[in-house]
């Protein structure tokens, strides 16, 4: 399955993402903060991040333009993930870069397909 970069503070939520991605067979990354996110995604090259937009030291807006900026990591697809899902909230992922956008809590079967479709888009 694909390497995952999730891009997280939030412990209960690392937990519980990372677990249930981690039994389809993805391979977890975990990174607390943007910067160590932009800092893993350059290292590890992960197939797909998705991105907790709340996020200490860079917020996840910037972190993906920063990411989509760099000719090395702007093909990565990311998911934004958000728990407050205000109204523009999606629309200023998109406009950051990201590829996509979910809410949290999250549902596993929603962001389960976004994932695969994300995947199949960056392949083609």
């Amino acid at each position: 399955m694909a390497k995952i970069l999730y891009v997280e503070d939030n412990e209960d939520n690392i937990y519980m993402l990372s677990n249930r991605l981690g039994r389809r067979g993805h391979e977890i990354l975990i990174a607390r903060d943007g910067q160590e996110g932009i800092d893993m995604a350059r290292r590890e090259m992960p197939a797909l991040i998705i991105m907790d937009l709340n996020i200490p030291v860079i917020d996840g807006w910037e972190s993906t333009r920063r990411l989509k900026a760099a000719p090395e990591t702007r093909h990565i697809p990311i998911i934004a993930l958000s728990a407050h899902a205000m109204s523009g909230d999606r629309d200023r992922a998109l406009a950051a870069g990201c590829d996509d956008y979910d809410t949290k809590p999250v549902e596993l079967s929603r962001l389960l397909q976004k994932i695969v479709t994300a995947l199949v888009n960056e392949q083609q």
